[in-house]
């Protein structure tokens, strides 16, 4: 008996590593079979959105409910991109889908915050490392939809870019998350059959479960200076920090997954708001990836048009709202403590400003 204590306190830092690799994998497996349930609740739902674009508002509104109906950003601009190519969507027609589309894919990030939600110190956290992505994207969008509406500026940068890429078709490359937890999200799929219900309840469970375990093994891994070690190599510098999230995001292919897993790292005290921040602005860059990969195939310049439009929204935004970056980070730290103290907050929040205002504007724009 001694000697196995002994044995387990030598190797004490990576038994708790493994632990934390198998419960990260099954946090991000819970995100994808979430994803795969709501697409096969809602993706006819969100293409038929789409089609019904009518004005820059409703497109900007569509892309919102759209994104974050089925919960991938990637998803919907990727469709964006290959019903621009079809034509069956106009350039300044998806630029709104795509702005709103940023703002949607933050749901994901939000929601896995929300197992925290009875332990007030964590919850505050990581709450407010969610919600820093929603308000930057929705700051970028309050500045940057205005002047595309009078400008086009984002759809005239991006056809000169595109028009300059255009011959780089067949670009192609495979998301480890996704050879990793497709095949056994396939499976349930397959086993299930048409009940997105029950998938989606086992995700929930599944998310619920990994979320607690890895905030509990990230809070043991910060006893052995795990934290020196994302202070002093990954998040040492701002600039860091967004090269992590841009190239962890285009390899993932999902800015969902990579913004969700920092959540339970800020809860367990291990990242700081200001740290997070320049992270969640690279994986919002990272997630651009996809769509125009699958643009590039094509050869369609209204599809790289559309998907560069994307890159280069994420890119202004930046540029806007990196200097004025207190604004955001004292919005969500202020917010984070309103929703401690009424924990209603935090589910209102989500439904109005995802799936209530994006609905009604809407339906009284269309």
């Amino acid at each position: 008996m001694i000697e196995i204590r002994a044995w387990y306190g030598r190797y004490a830092s990576l038994i708790k590593l493994i632990q934390l690799s198998i419960f990260v994998y099954c946090f991000i497996f819970s995100l994808e079979l979430m994803g795969t349930s709501l697409k096969m609740f809602g993706r006819g739902f969100a293409q038929t959105l789409i089609q019904m674009t009518a004005n820059p508002f409703v497109g900007l509104f569509i892309g919102i409910l759209a994104t974050s109906i089925i919960q991938s950003s990637s998803s919907t601009t990727s469709l964006v991109v290959g019903m621009v190519g079809g034509g069956v969507l106009e350039i300044g027609s998806a630029i709104p889908i795509i702005m709103g589309a940023n703002v949607g894919t933050s749901i994901t990030n939000t929601l896995a915050s929300l197992p925290q939600v009875n332990r007030s110190s964590e919850f505050a956290r990581s709450f407010s490392a969610a919600v820093v992505h929603d308000f930057f994207n929705l700051l970028a969008v309050l500045i940057l939809f205005p002047i595309q509406m009078m400008t086009n500026f984002l759809g005239v940068s991006a056809a000169f870019m595109g028009r300059h890429f255009q011959d780089m078709g067949g670009l192609k490359f495979l998301s480890p998350v996704k050879a990793l937890t497709h095949p056994l999200v396939d499976l349930m799929r397959e086993s299930i059959g048409i009940h997105p219900s029950i998938l989606l309840i086992i995700s929930l469970f599944l998310l619920l479960f990994s979320l607690k375990k890895m905030v509990d093994s990230l809070k043991a891994l910060v006893a052995t200076r795990a934290e020196v070690w994302f202070d002093r190599y990954l998040f040492s510098t701002a600039s860091r920090a967004l090269l992590v999230g841009l190239l962890l995001t285009a390899i993932v292919q999902s800015s969902s997954i990579t913004t969700s897993l920092v959540v339970p790292m800020a809860g367990a005290g291990i990242l700081t708001l200001e740290q997070i921040f320049p992270y969640t602005l690279g994986s919002n860059m990272g997630t651009t990836i996809t769509a125009i990969l699958a643009a590039l195939v094509t050869g369609n310049l209204a599809a790289i048009t559309v998907a560069f439009s994307h890159l280069l929204f994420n890119i202004c935004g930046i540029i806007f709202w990196w200097p004025l970056r207190f604004i955001p980070i004292h919005m969500a730290r202020r917010f984070a403590e309103f929703a401690v103290r009424n924990k209603v907050i935090p589910f209102a929040y989500i439904a109005i400003v995802f799936f209530i205002i994006p609905f009604i504007g809407f339906y009284f724009l269309r």
